[in-house]
Order: C-alpha cells, then sequence, then structure tokens
C-alpha cells in the first residue's frame, strides 16, 4: 500500500501531489490515507491554491500547509505566478535559513529571534510549484477577520517583526555584502515589470476611478485622483532610486492582514507571525511600515498611536541591531525613517488604497475577481477588457460602505500626518 490522498486534491497536479508524498513518505507517512482540505475561502488567498495536508499514523498526526501553484497559463502569466513562487522559495530555502546561522551565532533568545513557519519542502519547477509549510493553526496561531481593523496591540507585534526581519536584512548586507547581493538580484521585483502590463494599467485606473466616486469631500477626491494609475511608474521610478541603497533591506512585501497569523492566551496577544513572502525584494524598509499601518489599521487608532509605532519600531530596530554589532543611528536613522514616509507616500496612498479593495471584498466578488484574472491575460480588446473589470468590480452598498470608510480613512491619516 502507498500514500492515498483524498479530499480537496483538484487543481493539484500529479507532479505537486508527487512532491507532497515523497516529503510524507521521508517523514515516515508511508502506508496511509491523507487527507487534503481547502484553506479559506474566495478572497483569502489569490496568488495561490491553499490546502491543508493531513496525514496519520500509529504514532500520530502531522498536519502541514500547501501553496500550490496554478498550471492556468493564463493565470500564471497575469499574476506573474513563475517569479512569485521563484520568490518565496528563495526565501524559505535561503533567506530565512541564513538568517537562523545569524541568530545562532549571536546567540539569541527564541524570543528575541523571527518567527517564521517551518518549510518542510519546496518544489521549484514551473509550473508545478509548491511550497510545504508548518501548520501553524496546530501551535495555536490563527488569522484575523481581514473585515475588521487590527488592534494597536496586534500592530506593535507585527512592527516588532519587522523590526526583526529588517535588523537581519541589514546584518547580512554588512557582513556579508556578497551574499546579500546574490539574494536580492535573485528575487523579482514584480511591481516594476507590470508597466508591460496595459490590462493591470486598466485594472488600477478602474480602482483608482471607483475609489474616486465612492469616497466624499473635494479634498480626498483630489489625492485620490492618478495615485493608483500612477502607482506603477513610481513603483519603477522609486525601485530605481533604491536599487544597492545604503538603506535598503530585503522586504516581506505584502504584510496584509491574511498573510499575518497570531496567538492569543486568553484575550492577551503572545505572539504575531508573517506567512508569505512572495513579493519579497530590495526595498526600503518604510514600504513594510507603510503598507501594514495603513492598510491595516483604521484612522481611529491611527490618530491615538502612529507616531508611538514609528519610535516602537526603530527602538526595536536599534535593539536588534545591537545584537550583531550596528546600530540604527547609522543603518538607518530615524530622521532618514521620517523622510522617506514623506518620499514614499504617493506611491504607497496608491498601493494601500488597491490592497483596501481586495482587504473588504466579499467572497462572491472576490470569487469572481480571482476568475477575471485568469481571463485578463488572455489577447481580447480594450471593449471586452473594459466589460471585464466592470464584472468583477461590481459591488453591493456593504462593500460600498466598508470601502469608503476604508479609504477615506486612509487618506485622512495621510492628510493629517503631513504625508500628502
Amino acid at each position: 500500500m502507498v500514500l492515498q490522498f483524498e479530499g480537496a486534491v483538484n487543481n493539484i497536479s500529479e507532479a505537486q501531489l508527487a512532491f507532497i508524498r515523497e516529503v510524507l513518505e521521508k517523514r515516515g507517512y508511508k502506508d496511509t490515507k491523507v487527507t487534503i482540505e481547502a484553506v479559506g475561502k474566495a478572497g483569502d488567498n489569490y496568488l495561490a491554491n491553499v490546502k491543508r495536508v493531513i496525514a496519520k499514523n500509529e504514532h500520530g498526526e502531522f498536519r502541514m500547509i500547501a501553496k500550490i501553484a496554478s498550471q492556468h497559463e493564463e493565470l500564471r502569466t497575469s499574476a506573474a505566478l513563475l517569479q512569485l513562487f521563484r520568490n518565496e522559495h528563495i526565501f524559505y530555502t535561503s533567506v530565512l535559513p541564513k538568517y537562523q546561522q545569524f541568530e545562532e551565532q549571536a546567540d539569541l533568545h527564541k524570543n528575541d529571534r523571527l518567527k517564521f513557519a517551518e518549510c518542510y519542502g519546496s518544489l521549484s519547477e514551473p509550473p508545478h510549484e509548491v511550497i510545504l509549510l508548518e501548520d501553524m493553526q496546530v501551535a495555536g496561531f490563527n488569522m484575523m477577520d481581514r473585515f475588521t481593523p487590527l488592534s494597536h496591540e496586534c500592530i506593535r507585534s507585527v512592527l516588532k517583526n519587522f523590526a526583526i526581519l529588517h535588523s537581519l536584512s541589514f546584518a547580512l548586507k554588512y557582513k556579508e555584502p556578497e551574499t546579500f547581493n546574490e539574494y536580492k538580484n535573485n528575487l523579482v521585483d514584480t511591481w516594476t515589470k507590470m508597466d508591460q502590463r496595459p490590462d493591470l494599467t486598466a485594472y488600477f485606473s478602474h480602482v483608482e476611478n471607483t475609489a474616486v466616486m465612492t469616497v466624499d469631500g473635494e479634498d480626498r477626491k483630489r489625492y485620490l485622483k492618478e495615485c493608483v494609475s500612477q502607482a506603477i511608474p513610481l513603483a519603477s521610478k522609486i525601485s530605481k532610486e533604491d536599487k544597492g541603497a545604503k538603506h535598503s533591506v530585503i522586504q516581506q512585501g505584502d504584510s496584509w492582514t491574511n498573510n499575518i497569523l497570531f496567538k492569543f492566551n486568553g484575550d492577551s496577544l503572545e505572539q504575531s507571525v508573517m506567512i508569505d513572502y512572495q513579493l519579497s525584494r530590495e526595498n526600503n524598509p518604510t514600504y513594510d511600515l507603510m503598507y501594514m499601518i495603513f492598510g491595516c489599521s483604521d484612522h481611529e487608532t491611527r490618530v491615538k498611536y502612529f507616531n508611538d509605532w514609528l519610535d516602537y519600531y526603530h527602538s526595536e530596530l536599534d535593539k536588534r541591531l545591537h545584537d550583531f554589532g550596528l546600530k540604527a543611528n547609522y543603518v538607518y536613522p530615524r530622521d532618514r525613517l521620517d523622510a522617506d514616509l514623506k518620499r514614499y507616500a504617493k506611491f504607497m496612498l496608491g498601493i494601500i488604497v488597491m490592497v483596501a479593495t481586495i482587504s473588504v471584498m466579499n467572497p462572491a466578488n472576490a470569487a469572481k475577481m480571482k476568475d477575471s484574472m485568469e481571463r485578463f491575460a488572455e489577447p481580447i480588446d480594450d471593449e471586452a477588457n473594459e466589460a471585464l473589470l466592470k464584472e468583477s468590480m461590481t459591488f453591493d452598498d456593504n462593500f460600498i460602505q466598508m470601502f469608503r470608510k476604508r479609504v477615506e480613512g486612509i487618506v485622512d491619516s495621510f492628510m493629517m500626518f503631513g504625508l500628502v
């Protein structure tokens, strides 16, 4: 008898199943049934099919999360799956092990180390990519509701993770520059390649128009005009400025609510962990901070804590850098962080508004959006493309209300903090 798969095996290729089987057999699971469950609902995962793999034998149960790449050619092209899965493969198989080595050499306490899901295996052969990760739910970590802004405590926890992640990147950059350059040269900046995609330009313009029409107030509308549609050319401009810059790091790149898990003890937050590195690349630390703060919290909480959050991140960064014989005042001074917030502001406003569209999208619309992604890459005329956009972005009143509140809060925060 060999391993037999049952359950949600749809959209998994034979090559991917063979790799999953190989990993399980190496862990001692050979003559048993393996159950595969779909994880999440439409809107929770856009760029990968996420499955939970459950194997049992006489010694107990083993669970892991499988991130499965689609073989659908149009979707692979539309979503740049080749580059995204390659980025995450590099991060889990090269970057994170190197960071672990640095932490071991510094003899850091486990509470001061970067928390991440263990990688049990990664197949990087297109179009059958699959990444097998520790199921963090077993250790008590769970995903928050993407429709609900994160609390002050949750934001601080993620900022601590960023301080650790960025400090490790700076340490690698200063101690092993050749290794750092190898990693950052292999990680693909997908944003800079989007200007070659007229279908994505049309999508960004549609998101922008929806935002402008939805919000109230002329000042808000004025700041939103051209913010999303200009995000792609601004991405290329900023990427050129920051390539090889003193203050650049290898970033996480996509810290929206569904890419962060939290562990609570009752009502008390214990820890958080980031679980997605598909958009990791060389960039300024500010990108990670702004993406998470403005994309995951609400205006009211930002008004109370925004400056405290920045102070906390920078103090944690300095503390973590000290472990590697570095100082934040030299590596990334606080006044430089403040300057970068303003330098990145217009670009990040567009990115965060786009993320807000995804964050509050109901499952029905999210399913239509994922279906549309498969069709965007097909050769169709402008009129058909516009019809496809309207079909996938026709929203109910509940979405409009949530989207309005989310976007108005984002713009109000940018205005209040002097970022626009």
